[in-house]
């Protein structure tokens, strides 16, 4: 685990990306849902389609947009934990896609936060 600083970054960044997407009308399921091979997130639901949200957030984009953080490896991941929730909730044949929020948090600045509807596929 990253230092305080990192961490609180972090969490703000979740909580910004919750309210922006309760903002766009979806509805927040779960946040940080923990499975044994990492955490998803944010779970919410968008109309009928059941999504699974990775935030990333930055203080500077210095090293990229925050968004090319989330590499194949990571989707990899999140599909597979998606997968397990699915499982767990009895969810088969539900309607899903995966998301990104990206959170740019300059200091003395106004945050960010983009939505990327559909980021990848679980293929």
């Amino acid at each position: 685990m990253g230092s305080h600083a990192t961490v609180a970054l972090g969490i703000s960044g979740e909580n910004l990306a919750c309210h922006e997407l309760t903002r766009q009308g979806y509805a927040i399921l779960a946040t940080r849902y923990r499975t044994r091979v990492g955490e998803i997130d944010i779970i919410a639901r968008d109309g009928e389609t059941l999504v699974f949200v990775e935030v990333k957030t930055r203080s500077t984009d210095d090293f990229g947009v925050p968004a090319e953080a989330v590499t194949w490896r990571k989707q990899r991941r999140i599909v597979t934990m998606a997968k397990w929730y699915l499982s767990e909730k009895r969810l088969h044949g539900c309607l899903c896609r995966f998301d990104v929020v990206t959170v740019l948090c300059r200091p003395g600045l106004v945050p960010v936060v983009e939505v990327v509807k559909n980021a990848f596929t679980a293929s």
